[in-house]
């Protein structure tokens, strides 16, 4: 079913349901906002030939007009690729050209950038803050969203894989139906009196929550700041009540000690789901200490957006069964509509407490990866999703992480692919070899660290310079550590065990 559907019922049900806040300050209630949509949807496909077979590009930081794009982009039938905000504008280029989209919507702050590398391919950029975008809301709304059947990609979401190139998620309208049903059943219910708050990217987990909140006419608050500022978050929370929200766990570290160096509770906050990286059971403790029973855990990846297994408040909160702390431990169990195993590399299903790979079969796994039936080959086989985690379930079903197959790095809730950033410094001449990993850090999860080998007249600056030039900040190496030669096995592959050992304080 086509999302924009949601909205529209909303909008007939409830029109004066506040729906959009700036703050504060409600923007528009639901008729408006379906209003809004409708008009962008109508615009794209009369002025740009935009529908099913489409793909619309959206490159903004957090604000109301997101929500409108989204629903704009669905109602006219076509499919949004959200690009996360962080990315270098040549990095969404590469992404824009790959899914071969001939219409971006953007904002100022990072669209110019972008419109200096453009692909060929990308025809015309709308940004919020022209006049291009009020001319939108003076186009006649489409009566009602155009159909979309349940297999039909709605969601191209770019996700780094081993190869150092982004790969093309394909998401369909089945997959995000299930993934909201599975919320309402797992991980938390909705009523019309809650929000949800947009602290973290909207083109990643905290905005595909969007739709249950829709579905139940609640609010939508993005900050003023547009992003995490734990003293912002605490005094909208106060004001606006039953406040919902995702965090990464190094956002829920910062919230925490904010709202403990300042005598707070998290008054007003109804529910903070987190996900996205390793949250330590010392800090989750301490946040229910602070904050009480508002924690709720979600494990999922771009594959299968928020819908492998949860931990619901009753178990994040629990300090009375006797393996309350293993539980806690873990990521939950498996989502209602999904099922969950753990299988040794000849995909034969493995006993409880046994350490293998996570797999993960069900309606809300992705079909596949976009244009790249080999990748999708490797990750999906007799109709499970192979997520790349390393872990073990015991005899309740509660899953927990040990590892990860691949050499990801997760840092403040975001993925971060070491071959992506030794290509990039790979690039300077004078440097010869490079290995990153990542080091533990109580802040961030995780810190990239590059070592270099070089001709010895490369310095920490130029290889930073290089990075911030080419690639998204929040990826480059907190540290360069300059090496004689990469510790290699007997078959020339470098050894990076050995080298995270170095990084022992």
């Amino acid at each position: 079913m086509n999302p924009a559907e949601w909205l529209h019922r909303t909008s007939h049900l409830s029109p004066d349901a506040s729906a959009l806040f700036q703050g504060q300050r409600c923007v528009a209630d639901y008729a408006e906002f379906n209003r809004r949509a409708a008009s962008i949807g109508a615009s794209l496909a009369s002025r740009h030939g935009v529908g099913p077979s489409n793909r619309v590009a959206i490159f903004m930081k957090n604000r109301t007009d997101y929500l409108e794009a989204l629903y704009g982009v669905w109602y006219c039938g076509a499919a949004v690729i959200p690009i996360n905000s962080k990315l270098h504008s040549r990095e969404a280029a590469w992404i824009i050209e790959n899914a071969q989209a001939d219409v971006a919507l953007v904002s100022d702050d990072i669209g110019a950038p972008l419109a200096k590398v453009a692909p060929d391919c990308l025809n015309t950029v709308i940004s919020a803050d022209d006049d291009a975008w009020r001319k939108m809301y003076r186009t006649d709304p489409m009566p009602r969203p155009e159909p979309i059947n349940g297999d039909q990609m709605i969601w191209l979401f770019y996700t780094s894989g081993t190869t150092g190139k982004p790969k093309g998620v394909m998401i369909t309208a089945r997959n995000l139906e299930h993934m909201a049903l599975n919320y309402f059943s797992d991980v938390d219910p909705v009523q019309q009196e809650d929000a949800i708050l947009y602290a973290a990217p909207m083109s990643h987990g905290a905005g595909i929550y969007n739709f249950m909140h829709v579905i139940k006419r609640a609010r939508h608050i993005v900050p003023e700041s547009g992003g995490f500022e734990p003293k912002e978050i605490l005094s909208l929370s106060a004001a606006l009540r039953s406040i919902s929200m995702f965090a990464a766990p190094t956002m829920v570290k910062r919230l925490v000690e904010y709202a403990k160096a300042n005598a707070l509770n998290g008054d007003g906050i109804k529910t903070i789901s987190y996900a996205g990286g390793p949250m330590y059971v010392a800090d989750i403790v301490e946040a229910v200490d602070v904050m009480g029973d508002r924690f709720v855990q979600v494990y999922g990846q771009g594959e299968c957006p928020m819908g492998i297994t949860a931990l619901p408040r009753r178990f994040v909160s629990d300090r009375i069964h006797p393996r309350w702390k293993e539980r806690l431990a873990s990521v939950g169990t498996a989502q209602s509509s999904v099922r969950v195993a753990i299988f040794d590399p000849n995909g034969n299903s493995l006993p409880s407490g046994s350490v293998g790979e996570i797999v993960v079969s069900g309606p809300t796994v992705m079909s596949g990866y976009w244009n790249n039936p080999e990748a999708t080959g490797k990750t999906i086989k007799d109709g499970w999703l192979w997520t790349g985690d390393m872990g073990a379930m015991d005899e309740d079903g509660f899953v927990t992480l040990h590892d990860r197959s691949k050499d990801m790095i997760i840092s403040g809730g975001s993925n971060i692919y070491p071959r992506e950033v030794e290509e990039v410094l790979l690039e300077i001449d004078g440097v010869t070899e490079v290995a990153v990993v990542g080091k533990p850090d109580p802040d961030w999860g995780e810190i990239v660290v590059a070592f270099v080998v070089s001709n010895g007249e490369v310095t920490s600056d130029h290889l930073d310079t290089h990075c911030i030039d080419n690639i998204a900040r929040f990826k480059r190496p907190k540290s360069y550590q300059f090496i004689g030669e990469l510790p290699k096995n007997n078959y020339g592959k470098i050894l990076k065990t050995e080298l995270r050992s170095l990084l022992v304080d």
